[in-house]
């Protein structure tokens, strides 16, 4: 069976399929709809999940253990797994025909793939997969198709935009879909809900473009205690909010922790990325820094989140600016 992605939410609300299959070359709609199942599972109880990510020299074994360790124990658990480049190969081919034909019970099962090419959509395996479970295509967003996707999703944050505001915005962002989506996220955080006008949203663009806070996590990352500094006191200067700036460096903290709880449990580095979302350039700068940073440190630094949160809403004496910093430095590490 085949659901768009575009559905997946209404899907899912009228029940949970025990198998899952995601494909497609955009990284945001992809993880989106991977998040959703997975989210949904959890709902229904499916609280343990085993992420498999199968790149070369992956053994195939692993995904024939895990689906009989689970009916051995009968837990409810979802198996994650994520084949990076689409292709199997011959034993994966065998190993998920197999898989399709005698699925785990108590488990929902969630395989994510990239776009597939035409012999990849025809091989037998991926055949075998969409008739016992559910193929969910995530489809490219073109260019042209850019500004209704722009308003459907300032739609579910409760605002709209003139035509020309939203050319402007597919305009800045040239087809970039994450970058609209961080241009959406801006627009919820720094103006009402209702209507805007282009001079509402050339503001806003214009203000915080020249101090993106979306360049605040690779600071972190980097080890960058100067640019976070100076990143920050433009910030705000700007009167940037300050909702924004706590969700990108908390963010950080959190995925750091997630990194850090997976290789605390055995995984390399490269799973664990994967297994706390950490994708593109996150990925690349994690493993320069998780190593130097404790996780009481990664901890304490979740915890000063909620604290800072509590600040900007006037619960909590602080100056919230001077928060931010403490927080990111805090998983900086120090250089030795």
């Amino acid at each position: 069976m085949q659901v768009d992605s575009t559905d997946l939410r209404n899907h899912l609300k009228r029940g949970l399929n025990t198998l899952y299959i995601v494909h497609g070359d955009e990284m945001l709609l992809n993880l989106e709809a991977a998040d959703s199942i997975r989210s949904a599972a959890k709902s229904n109880g499916f609280e343990d999940r085993t992420v498999l990510i199968a790149e070369n020299r992956f053994d195939w074994s692993k995904l024939k253990e895990q689906s009989q360790s689970v009916s051995l124990f009968s837990s409810n658990k979802i198996i994650d797994l994520r084949i990076p480049s689409g292709k199997p190969g011959k034993l994966g081919s065998d190993a998920l025909q197999s898989f399709a034909q005698r699925l785990p019970e108590n488990t929902v099962t969630l395989i994510t793939l990239p776009a597939l090419d035409r012999s990849g959509r025809s091989s037998k395996w991926f055949s075998e997969l969409g008739k016992v479970g559910i193929s969910v295509e995530v489809k490219k967003v073109y260019r042209e198709q850019l500004p209704r996707w722009i308003t459907h999703r300032l739609k579910l944050q409760n605002q709209t935009l003139e035509q020309s505001a939203l050319q402007l915005i597919a305009e800045r962002v040239e087809g970039n879909l994450i970058a609209a989506h961080q241009e959406i996220l801006k627009l919820g955080l720094l103006l009402p809900e209702g209507h805007l006008s282009e001079e509402d949203v050339r503001n806003a663009v214009v203000d915080v473009a020249r101090f993106d806070p979306f360049d605040l996590g690779p600071a972190i990352l980097n080890g960058d205690k100067t640019l976070l500094i100076r990143i920050l006191r433009g910030l705000e200067k700007e009167g940037l909010a300050p909702p924004l700036v706590l969700w990108i460096i908390a963010e950080e903290a959190k995925i750091l922790l997630r990194v850090k709880r997976a290789l605390g449990e055995g995984l390399n580095m490269r799973s664990a990325c994967a297994d706390a979302g950490a994708w593109g350039l996150r990925q690349k700068l994690i493993p320069n820094i998780v190593h130097k940073l404790t996780h009481e440190m990664l901890r304490n630094a979740v915890i000063k989140a909620s604290e800072i949160d509590k600040q900007i809403k006037g619960l909590q004496p602080g100056n919230s600016w001077a928060s931010f910093l403490a927080l990111g430095l805090s998983i900086i590490p120090s250089r030795t």
